[in-house]
Parts: C-alpha cells; structure tokens; sequence
C-alpha cells in the first residue's frame, strides 16, 4: 500500500469530540500520518518493530503504523476519552494489527525499554513492554507548549523517547531545529532527518479568530543510543 492510499484510509480517522486545550488537543492530519509513517516505513522502522504513539490522541499515527506490519502497536494518552475515540477509529480503519490503547502520562507514566505498564481503558492487567521483544520505534505529534504554563511540553515527551526509544519521528512547532538538535547532542542522539511540512488547525476554541489556519511545523527522525 503506497503513500496515497495509506493516506486515503486514514481519512476514516475522526477528530476529536471535545478537545481539550489545556492538552493542545489538534489532529494529525491524514496526508501528514500517512507521510511520517510511509517514511518510517522506508527507513525499516516499523515492520516487525514495536511501535509506540505517545500522545496519541485520536489514534491517527498509531493506526497508520498497524498498516504496515509492525510487531506490535501501543497508543498512549491520558485522556481517556480520547482513547476511546482512538478505539473507535481503530474499527472503522480496521488495521492489520491490532493495536494496545492505554491511558497514561507520556511524560510521569513509568516507561522504560524493560516495562511499560500502564492501566488500559477497559483492563485492570496492565501491558508490558520487555526489551526482548522487538526494537522500539517512537510515532509522536506532542504538544508544542503554545499554551501558557505549558512551555517546553514537547521536551518532556523527548525525555520520555530517549529513554525507550532506538528510533524517534516527531512533530514539532517551526524553529524547534536548534533545540531538538541541542537535545539529542545532550542525549547522544543523531538527528537524520528534518523537513518542514504544514499542519492545518480547524476553528475549535474561542481564542482562535479563523475557521481555518495553516502552520508550518517540523519533522524529526532521530537515533537514540
């Protein structure tokens, strides 16, 4: 399945219900998923791999992933309407591979590459994820940290990649080159490849005065050892 009609089946994806703008709730946009995971899946990052979306919100980057035969996928939120949101449009794409949604804190929840446990939705047992099973690959659109008091957010959600992940791709406010590259030197990361793209925002909270705005943002793939 080529990069257009990944595209074209992420379209099923819906948006979030009521997003919550404390959490910068706004959708990956389908033609974006579909290019960050065709990318990956180039790169040999996701077949047989453990893939991990965290922040994953309405589902978009994790349900992308299960397209393309991964090991295993796991969508992470702490929003648990979300992740039922996610479940929700996990049935309408319906997925070669199942996928794991969990509700937890990207940035507080105990996630290592040894054990990930976390409390799902609709299960009190609690997943794990054990270095032996496959190698770990980070699927991520956080939170760029525009909102007040929320400054930073995206670093918090790299601090998390760096200790779990061998391979990151992620999505980042414009200018984040200097900082996402001064944070994987600190990590002894590498930083293969950054390109700019356009992420489209909906009118959905009262402080946005337009029904429809373009940003442009930056991608990220980065090696972590």
């Amino acid at each position: 399945m080529g990069k257009r009609a990944l595209e074209r089946r992420l379209s099923a994806v819906a948006d979030f219900a009521d997003p919550q703008v404390e959490l910068e709730q706004y959708a990956t946009p389908a033609d974006l998923a579909a290019h960050l995971v065709h990318l990956a899946d180039v790169h040999h990052d996701v077949a047989g791999r453990t893939v991990l979306d965290l922040g994953t919100g309405t589902g978009m980057l994790a349900i992308g992933a299960a397209t393309r035969s991964p090991r295993r996928v796991v969508g992470l939120d702490r929003d648990g309407t979300a992740i039922e949101q996610a479940r929700e449009n996990e049935s309408h794409v319906a997925p070669e591979t199942p996928i794991e949604w969990v509700v937890g804190d990207a940035t507080r929840a105990p996630l290592c590459r040894k054990n990930l446990r976390a409390k799902s939705v609709d299960s009190a047992e609690s997943t794990e994820l054990t270095e032996s099973a496959s190698s770990v690959t980070v699927l991520m659109n956080p939170p760029f940290g525009a909102q007040t008091g929320n400054q930073h957010a995206d670093r918090a959600f790299l601090e998390t990649t760096s200790a779990i992940a061998d391979v990151s791709y992620s999505i980042h406010n414009e200018g984040s080159l200097d900082f996402v590259e001064a944070f994987a030197e600190d990590a002894a990361a590498d930083v293969t490849h950054a390109f700019r793209a356009e992420l489209p925002l909906s009118r959905q909270f009262e402080f946005q005065r337009e029904e429809r705005k373009v940003i442009d943002v930056e991608v990220f793939r980065i090696e972590w050892r």
